[in-house]
């Protein structure tokens, strides 16, 4: 067992609305602490609902998705709140400090990131995308150690109303960073492409899609009458009828649940261990 404590914040942005998002979450990180014997805790902080923050002294972050539009909240205490926090957490990373902050961003957070390094245009879509959806990986994707061991495309839950499209290359260079996952190509379809997965820098990645969503939670939504009309609406009968028989098969959802997010802390518990405080089981 370890002796030093890891902590993670959540960082929860749904406003109070119904979710299955922060129960993948806790429940990720839960296995998670089981499996490799951690002294791993968590707390889940209220920002958009109550514009409650974490400070800078926890180890990981998590930040959710959410409704709505990422560029209306721009002057809204909560989101004014977060991008300082972000601004406190770059800070912390570029300093000598050893005790570096690993910061995954999902969704709409990841939107808002997007919106704070001005890498695309962020729009809202024609129609609400909804279901489990291939993704595609960049060549910088396929070295990425967060999406180790998923397939090319690998499957995973879609669920915005918006969308981060047209990569800004430039900034993409001028700032480090890097495209990792796109969405599928649809060449009877003239949609911009969106940008499911970003390395922002070292510490930081994001992805547009739910890598936390498990089957429980999807067939719950898919169940609903206006999640089945907005899938039949989008994708037709038969792509709605291949969502459900996708739900029982354990090389879709279900293994992208199992592995990003569990890449994604091992990478910053491994940075733990590597400071020489604790040990790790596997």
């Amino acid at each position: 067992m370890t002796e030093n404590t890891i902590k993670v914040a959540i960082i929860d942005l749904y406003a109070g609305i119904v979710n299955q998002g922060m129960r993948g979450f806790q429940e990720i990180l839960d296995r998670y602490r089981t499996k490799n014997n951690l002294n791993l805790t968590y707390q889940v902080f209220d920002t958009r609902g109550a514009n409650i923050l974490p400070g800078t002294d926890f180890d990981i972050y998590i930040c959710s998705g959410g409704p709505g539009d990422p560029l209306s909240s721009e002057t809204e205490p909560w989101d004014i709140g977060f991008m300082q926090l972000m601004d406190e957490l770059e800070a912390h990373n570029n300093s000598a400090a050893p005790d570096k902050k690993h910061v995954l961003f999902v969704c709409h957070s990841f939107q808002m990131m997007c919106r704070r390094y001005k890498l695309g245009l962020i729009n809202k879509r024609r129609s609400p995308s909804f279901g489990i959806l291939p993704v595609h990986l960049t060549v910088a994707g396929k070295r990425e150690p967060v999406l180790a061991n998923l397939s090319d495309p690998f499957y995973s839950v879609d669920s915005r109303s918006w969308q981060v499209i047209h990569p800004d290359e430039k900034r993409f260079t001028e700032m480090g960073m890097q495209l990792l996952a796109i969405e599928k190509e649809r060449p009877y379809v003239d949609l911009s492409r969106a940008m499911m997965a970003i390395r922002f820098n070292d510490y930081f990645i994001g992805t547009q899609f739910h890598p936390e969503a498990d089957a429980r939670g999807m067939k719950m939504h898919l169940m609903t009458e206006e999640r089945k009309q907005e899938v039949i609406s989008e994708h037709g009968k038969d792509k709605y009828n291949d969502m459900l028989e996708r739900l029982d098969d354990p090389d879709k959802i279900m293994h992208t649940q199992n592995t990003l997010i569990p890449n994604f802390l091992d990478e910053a518990v491994q940075q733990i261990i590597a400071k020489g405080e604790m040990s790790i089981a596997k």
